[in-house]
């Protein structure tokens, strides 16, 4: 099945609405929403969604779906952020719509929660890169894509002063520069706040790119790895990978500090940012408010935004 959801993140976080007015579609009393919690290594996916010939998450999930839940008919899946090639996940969420007699089977003759049961069936299918973590019934009203109030990336990055752990090198970018971790972390935190994001997005026609940055700073860790935490309500396509290429110029001083937050005041996209490699990138959280609030917060973020 295709996916239900446009991108959030880079197309780990995408936009979560670019039309206004766009209304849920009424619960189905005759099924039980349940939510998926999995990560995955991205390093030899073609990215979430599926596309013929290529494999992807999406693909491989529906597929192990369709065999546990013994359905004939491609399982249909919404999820919080597609991601692109070669990024990873570790807290990614899905939802996905079960018959209740299927959920009720689930558990065979056992005395397991039909959840857990899922998740263990499950990871006797998926291939090794992919985990679901937790599967459990939500609200008829929970949308994985639309009822997020934020999601949280991390990029990774071991320049001339790290530890360069071969180990981790599908989750770590590797520079050959010294990088200003002070100097990143000052010029990222200048763009954080309630803005126009175009300079930082591959743009779609009819898509705004006004977004919530709620945090963007930058650490050194004990290894000497820099860790760049990127928080938004939601992101448009290329925007995490995006911002940290406009903060690395000024870590490696070829930049001055104030140069990305002169980037954020066009209004197209900014052609010397250098969109830094998919690897460094994972999907780390994906926050939501309680089951009582999910429908409300669904219709606030299917509104077109609009700069405060």
């Amino acid at each position: 099945m295709s996916d239900t959801s446009r991108p959030i993140g880079d197309a780990p976080g995408h936009a979560p609405s670019d039309a206004p007015g766009d209304a849920p579609a009424p619960p189905d009393a005759s099924v039980l929403r349940v939510r998926l919690d999995l990560a995955y290594d991205g390093t030899d996916f073609s990215g979430w969604a599926v596309q013929p010939g290529l494999r992807t998450v999406q693909g491989e999930l529906t597929a192990a779906l369709a065999t546990v839940l013994r359905q004939t008919d491609p399982v249909r899946l919404t999820v919080a952020g597609r991601t692109d090639a070669g990024v990873h996940a570790r807290g990614q969420v899905v939802h996905v719509d079960v018959e209740h007699s299927a959920w009720a089977a689930l558990p065979g003759r056992s005395d397991r929660d039909p959840g857990a049961s899922l998740v263990s069936r499950l990871g006797g299918i998926l291939p090794a890169d992919v985990v679901v973590h937790r599967a459990a019934p939500v609200a008829a009203a929970f949308d994985a894509r639309f009822a997020a109030l934020e999601r949280r990336y991390l990029y990774r990055i071991a320049d001339a002063a790290a530890t360069r752990d071969p180990l981790r090198r599908h989750d770590t970018v590797w520079w050959r520069r010294p990088l200003d971790v002070e100097a990143m972390d000052a010029a990222a935190r200048s763009l954080v706040g309630l803005r126009d994001f175009a300079a930082f997005c591959k743009q779609r026609e009819g898509a705004t790119t006004i977004r919530t940055l709620l945090d963007f700073s930058w650490s050194r860790g004990p290894d000497g790895v820099l860790a760049g935490t990127v928080r938004a309500d939601a992101f448009c396509h290329s925007m995490v990978r995006s911002l940290v290429g406009a903060v690395v110029p000024v870590g490696e001083g070829r930049r001055a500090p104030d140069w990305p937050r002169l980037l954020q005041d066009r209004a197209a996209r900014a052609p010397e940012i250098h969109v830094m490699p998919a690897q460094g990138l994972s999907l780390e959280e994906v926050v939501y408010p309680d089951d009582a609030d999910v429908a409300a917060r669904s219709l606030v973020t299917r509104a077109r935004r609009t700069a405060g």
